[in-house]
């Protein structure tokens, strides 16, 4: 079996793993939805907007919605707003041709759980859906460097100061900067020599102590405070 082939049983085996898919351009739709049910994804619903994608999305409860960000009408980062807050077991993983900046944060404020640019290969997609599903990560990697990046050079000495006083245990931490170098769960348990489930739920506490939504915030945090 091929590496993409894998994939696909991976991201179908996820208990009947449903998934809608938000773009303006119906071509693009119609293309990614045949191209994700070529590898047993299976699409539930499309929209080719925001509002659209709001009301579809309530309605079908998908388990990813991938979405575009430039949309007529409400764009994709007020509709993954309104998503992640209506569906909080929903997860969004945006799927564009920006590369800007200001897109991926305010993406990333919104609660999306991941990023990719829409040059990405089928392989790269489908491990951002299986990611996702999961409640982990993926972002282009292009991506990750530029804003962490940006946040590196941004982040002040006072900032860092002030939010490393959030009350994490060591165990915490070290978990925190191995989100933020990039690595998913299994490989945070083979390099702390721990379960995969005692990982997530280190994730978890994370998460809750730090009042944020999801991994890329707590990688954005762990750069900003100086923790990675």
């Amino acid at each position: 079996m091929t590496q993409t082939g894998e994939l696909g049983r991976q991201v179908r085996g996820q208990d009947g793993l449903r998934v809608a898919v938000v773009d303006d351009h119906d071509l693009f739709r119609t293309g990614l939805r045949t191209l994700l049910e070529e590898h047993g994804v299976d699409v539930v619903g499309e929209a080719p907007d925001g509002s659209e994608a709001v009301d579809v999305v309530t309605s079908l409860a998908p388990d990813v919605v991938l979405m575009d960000l430039n949309m007529p009408g409400m764009d994709g980062i007020e509709a993954t707003r309104r998503i992640t807050k209506a569906l909080p077991l929903t997860r969004v993983l945006i799927l564009t041709i920006s590369d800007e900046d200001g897109d991926v944060m305010d993406a990333i404020l919104a609660g999306a759980c991941g990023y990719l640019l829409k040059d990405s290969s089928i392989d790269d997609l489908l491990r951002g859906i299986q990611a996702a599903s999961v409640g982990e990560s993926l972002v282009s990697p292009y991506i990750a460097a530029k804003v962490l990046q940006r946040i590196r050079s941004s982040a002040s000495l006072s900032e860092a100061r002030a939010t490393m006083h959030a009350e994490l245990s060591d165990r915490e931490i070290q978990v925190l900067k191995l989100i933020a170098s990039g690595m998913d769960n299994a490989g945070i348990a083979r390099t702390l020599s721990i379960s995969p489930k005692t990982v997530k739920n280190h994730t978890s506490n994370i998460l809750i102590k730090l009042q944020i939504d999801n991994r890329i915030q707590a990688a954005v945090y762990a750069v900003r405070s100086g923790i990675a």
